[in-house]
């Protein structure tokens, strides 16, 4: 079966870190550059983070940029979000996705599977 399943999401305090996983299980997620997106209250879907299937190299919105690494492990078929300097504005739902072209795009319609999602809260 074919999916993404993710972990790590929860409660912090403004400043905190937290760590997500996307686990892939029934295809390889090294095949797949892997973004992270996410959806505050009221808010469209954003991308926010994306390594690219080789590691070659990795894209990061603006509001991220320097308090966020994307990374990925392929012996354990996982790509990981660290957030580290949580601000309440990065108060949303989480989701990671695969994109078999490559592109890396904030475009949702590139990706074709997603993770369930995970809630993050920053507290002030």
């Amino acid at each position: 079966q074919v999916q993404l399943v993710q972990s790590g999401g929860g409660l912090v305090q403004s400043g905190g870190s937290l760590r997500l996983s996307c686990a892939a299980s029934g295809f390889n997620l090294e095949d797949y550059a892997t973004a992270w997106f996410r959806q505050a209250p009221g808010k469209e879907r954003e991308g926010i983070a994306c390594i690219s299937k080789n590691d070659h190299y990795t894209y990061y919105r603006s509001s991220v940029q320097g308090r966020f690494t994307v990374s990925r492990d392929n012996a354990k078929n996982t790509v990981y979000l660290q957030m580290d300097s949580l601000d309440p504005d990065d108060t949303a739902v989480y989701y990671c996705a695969t994109d078999r072209w490559d592109y890396c795009s904030w475009a949702l319609s590139y990706y074709e599977h997603w993770g369930q999602g995970t809630q993050v809260t920053v507290s002030s």
